[in-house]
């Protein structure tokens, strides 16, 4: 930390007499004849750290004037060693990243190594906010029997996640029940700036969850990448990336009276899918960001990997300054903040002409409408006025154009169930106040509270089959809430706190009544959930609801009182309320100067911040202290479990990598399939169904279907996520013949070729591996969007899969493809599994990576078809950077870092 590279070691001024040394920018650029001032300030924050880290080897003194000399428009072809401050986790990913590490400690321990060798050298946060589900709601204890459900069925992965608080030094864990990771960094964690040795530096960091951008809207810069990356982050291995486009966007205005920023955030999501920002680093600046508050940036921060970006980034400014002092960081954290950043000269939001960007893209915020997103994806968004037309559109419009494939007329048939609910198409079965994109922002969720309060005075209620839930992401809402008497008007509606986690965002919907699911399959309903999250992709908040609507908290519960998609709530009453009069949305709505005054009044107070957070260490609660280590020391015995396994990612470990793949012949197509296949899609988070590979694996092995719990929580044991590869049950593999009407069949099914038998995935990729059969699978555009999940490449990896071609990738997929050893090919210009005709009866050859790898070279697909013709294709290597290519030389990042680990 002492080196003075450049001459840029220097020393400022923090209050009074304090002073502190940084690595400074302004010196930087005077050395290098450079004006920095012009630099995008999130390329800023990153050449800091390339500065400060150079050490000569990892990082060199041409990789910092690389990024200096950062132009707008450049080739895009240097290699950034991002050294981040810290890591953070969820335990969905952080669990199955402890197992790898204890694996490596094994593997330390067995060479006669020392295990201490592995041991993170960033300080790495795990939140646990992924494991609680919504099973009982619209109860006035539905928090605390959900709890207890949570912890009897996680008791297995929280003894593990206490082995790895004792085994590792830089480890911490958030218990269950403080709140969502991404509010709970912005709230806690970020601490604007860190100080080693005297020299202060600012806060970056990883993530293992894709909405790690939130922290963007506070100055942060940091994004999700898989667990896999980040396990090479925290071992000391930078985080390597192209230096990328950063597309300023302009915003000018301010919003309109009655929208919300959640509003904004859906408006920016199209506006930027659409500008293609895929890979790229956007940069909000303007005279319109003073007007938005530092938690509505961190809402359009948190939606960056629906829009494609890297990141979503606010620079520092004097609201993130307000924020801080708000949420209880003390007086000297914030004058070290402030200091920083202005001796680097990068405090304030730049104006219009003072940053020169890749290109510039100007919102209007006057502009914004009240809306919502969906039916199936965040970035189509739908103005209010339009959602009853929308639907009914496509309802009966074909599958691949975002439809439903029905026929118009069922819109009017109403199916009694058992229980005797009436049950139309449209109708509303979840309503949801969830995700950190919104409940972190307290004058949405205050615009809630307001109008959940309006509603029960004018005399509306929620349908008593509506399963509603309140889930904070952090207990700070609760008290806000409570403070405000919000709080008893949402429960009356049936909003009552079921959670202080992801629940029903990340598909921890709980189940509905077995009449409601009886009545939907049985008479093929598209029934909808409304909820205040940010994915809203096929399958993921309920198996059997196919129209998904993301909405702000307040229309959440506007959507809930209205019960039906199919009411059009700018002319149409919401409800009948007292008297039987017909009450609009507009005599609820609340008005911005309502939500400012109790934001101001209740939101920001510096001592409930404080307080609820220092019992993370002092007070975690009962459940958590009742958990028992089952394993001390620093190498995991690996006890029997169905929940946590040994990856065998190490199995036949060595410290000379095997030879790399010198092509690969004979290959038959695993999948192949369309356009904007999830991370979802590929590895479900959801539920387990009794008869798919994963289900019937778990009852093999004495596990009762009550016990299953989901695959996101099973994501430490491989047996179960490589059974749950590709086993979304809306996924459609397009090798599949379509049913008489053309529609297509869903679910993890393939063709095994040659002796065309129909089989679950799983098991055609086992046969495979047995007859020494390599697999390929095929797509369309945006593979891998979604969510930052690990196990759609692990999982990828262990059914034999050794190459993904597709028309286009989504950034962390394709680098996880990479880090697990998966080549990912694009295909060039026109080409697509249509135009060449790929049905999945082919066999398929890759030539052209024999010998030295280089990034983005061409290959050669030859394609043989069933009557014996050839075809060749070129194809595109999407391993990005040099990096990269020792990674895929090495089989994967893992084996990479340890092998570097174990030599030093």
């Amino acid at each position: 930390m002492s080196r003075n590279t450049l001459n840029t070691l220097k020393e400022f001024k923090i209050s009074g007499s304090r002073k502190g040394k940084l690595y400074s920018l302004p010196a930087l650029g005077e050395s290098l004849g450079v004006d920095v001032s012009r630099l995008p300030v999130s390329i800023r924050i990153v050449l800091e750290s390339v500065l400060r880290n150079c050490d000569g080897k990892k990082v060199t003194e041409e990789h910092v004037r690389q990024l200096a000399n950062w132009s707008p428009r450049g080739a895009r072809v240097d290699e950034i060693p991002f050294v981040v401050a810290r890591v953070i986790l969820q335990d969905f990913t952080g669990v199955p990243l402890l197992a790898d590490l204890a694996a490596m400690r094994g593997v330390a321990s067995k060479m006669g190594k020392k295990p201490k060798n592995i041991e993170p050298l960033v300080p790495v946060d795990l939140v646990v906010d992924h494991s609680i589900q919504v099973d009982h709601a619209r109860v006035k204890n539905a928090l605390d029997l959900n709890m207890k459900l949570e912890f009897q069925r996680n008791n297995e992965r929280y003894q593990f996640m206490k082995w790895g608080m004792q085994a590792f030094d830089t480890f911490g864990v958030v218990p269950p029940g403080f709140g969502i990771v991404h509010q709970v960094n912005l709230e806690y964690l970020a601490r604007g700036v860190h100080k080693k040795e005297q020299i202060y530096y600012p806060d970056t960091l990883v993530g293992t969850d894709s909405h790690t951008t939130m922290i963007n809207g506070i100055g942060v810069v940091g994004w999700g990448v898989g667990g896999i990356e980040a396990e090479a982050g925290m071992l000391g291995q930078p985080v390597y990336f192209l230096t990328p486009d950063v597309v300023g966007v302009n915003l000018t205005g301010q919003l309109r009276e009655g929208v919300t920023g959640t509003d904004l955030v859906l408006t920016i999501t199209e506006l930027l899918r659409k500008e293609k920002v895929v890979g790229k680093f956007v940069e909000f600046f303007g005279d319109g960001v003073a007007s938005l508050s530092t938690t509505d940036r961190a809402t359009i921060g948190n939606m960056a990997p629906e829009y494609g970006a890297t990141m979503g980034f606010f620079p520092v400014d004097d609201a993130t300054i307000e924020y801080f002092e708000g949420t209880g960081r003390s007086k000297e954290e914030i004058d070290a903040f402030e200091a920083y950043f202005r001796a680097q000269g990068m405090f304030g939001t730049p104006r219009e002409g003072d940053i020169d960007y890749s290109n510039v893209v100007t919102l209007d915020l006057g502009t914004v409408a009240p809306s919502l997103a969906g039916p199936k994806r965040p970035q189509d968004r739908i103005e209010i006025g339009n959602v009853k037309s929308n639907f009914t559109e496509l309802f009966s419009k074909p599958v691949p154009e975002n439809g439903f494939n029905k026929k118009p007329e069922d819109l009017e048939t109403t199916y009694e169930t058992r229980d005797g609910v009436a049950l139309r198409n449209g109708d509303i079965l979840i309503a949801a106040i969830t995700s950190c994109t919104n409940t972190s922002n307290p004058n949405v969720m205050l615009a809630a509270g307001l109008l959940a309060k309006k509603a029960v005075e004018a005399g509306l209620t929620v349908p008593a089959h509506i399963k509603t839930s309140l889930s904070p992401g952090s207990r700070i809402v609760t008290e806000y809430l409570e403070a405000a008497g919000l709080l008893p008007y949402l429960e009356k509606l049936g909003f009552v706190v079921t959670s202080y986690g992801c629940s029903t965002c990340i598909g921890n919907s709980g189940d509905l009544t077995p009449e409601l699911n009886e009545a939907i399959v049985d008479n093929d309903v598209v029934a909808a959930a409304v909820l205040s999250g940010n994915r809203n992709f096929e399958a993921r908040i309920h198996p059997n609801i196919r129209a998904n609507f993301l909405a702000s908290p307040p229309l959440v519960v506007a959507y809930a009182i209205a019960g039906t998609v199919l009411k059009d709530l700018m002319t149409e009453p919401i409800g009948k309320g007292k008297g039987g009069r017909d009450i609009f949305i507009g005599d609820i709505w609340p008005n911005s100067q309502e939500v400012n005054k109790l934001v101001a009044k209740f939101a920001m107070k510096p001592k409930n911040y404080q307080s609820n957070y220092a019992a993370v260490q002092a007070a975690p609660g009962k459940l958590w202290q009742q958990i028992k280590g089952i394993a001390q020391g620093d190498v995991y015995n690996w006890p029997k479990s169905t929940y946590i396994a040994e990856p065998p990612f190490f199995g036949d470990f060595d410290m000379e990598p095997k030879a790399a793949a010198s092509g690969i012949s004979g290959a038959r197509a695993l999948g192949v399939f369309g356009d904007s296949i999830t991370t979802d899609h590929i590895s479900p988070a959801g539920s387990i169904k009794e008869s798919s590979p994963a289900g019937k694996w778990l009852i093999e092995n004495g596990v009762m279907k009550a016990d299953f719990n989901s695959y996101g929580s099973r994501r430490g044991n491989h047996e179960v996520m490589m059974r749950g590869t590709f086993a979304n049950v809306r996924i459609k593999n397009l090798m599949i013949p379509p049913k008489e009407d053309g529609s297509r069949i869903e679910g993890g099914l393939t063709i095994h070729q040659p002796s065309g038998e129909q089989m679950s995935i799983y098991d055609a990729a086992m046969k495979y591996i047995g007859e020494g059969v390599p697999t390929m699978v095929f797509a369309g555009e945006e593979y891998g969007t979604g969510s930052s999940r690990d196990w759609a490449a692990k999982g990828t990896q262990l059914l034999g899969v050794k190459a993904v071609i597709a028309r286009s990738f989504e950034r962390i997929h394709r680098s996880n493809l990479v880090g697990m050893g998966v080549l990912p090919l694009q295909f060039i210009g026109d080409d697509s599994v249509q135009t060449l005709n790929i049905t999945g009866n082919e066999t398929f050859e890759l030539k052209g990576i024999e010998g030295e790898l280089k990034p983005q070279q061409n290959a050669t697909l030859v394609i043989t078809r069933a009557d014996g013709s050839t075809q060749e294709v070129q194809l595109l290597l999407r391993i990005d950077t040099p990096i990269e290519v020792d990674y895929y030389k090495h089989g994967g990042i893992l084996p990479f870092v340890l092998r570097q680990l174990l030599a030093a």
